[in-house]
């Protein structure tokens, strides 16, 4: 979870992401913020998010950022 963190702090520096909901619809994270997570993740974690993963719910908060970090990595 730290690993995820940092990389949101690259992103998008002086959110609290631990205590942050709704990144999504709150605007925090624009598409093109979600694009680089995506790859971020990718390479940091050895894992593929499809286009079929990259829905709102999976990008919440960090939370469920990490739970889908981690169940793709269960899968691999």
């Amino acid at each position: 979870m730290n690993e995820l963190l940092e990389i949101l702090n690259t992103i998008k520096p002086g959110v609290d992401f631990e205590k942050a909901d709704n990144l999504v619809e709150g605007g925090i994270l624009a598409s093109f913020d979600i694009l680089r997570l995506v790859n971020e993740l990718n390479n940091e974690f050895d894992i593929e998010i499809t286009p079929l993963h990259i829905i709102p719910e999976n990008f919440k908060n960090a939370k469920a950022i990490w739970a889908l970090v981690q169940k793709l990595q269960d899968e691999d």
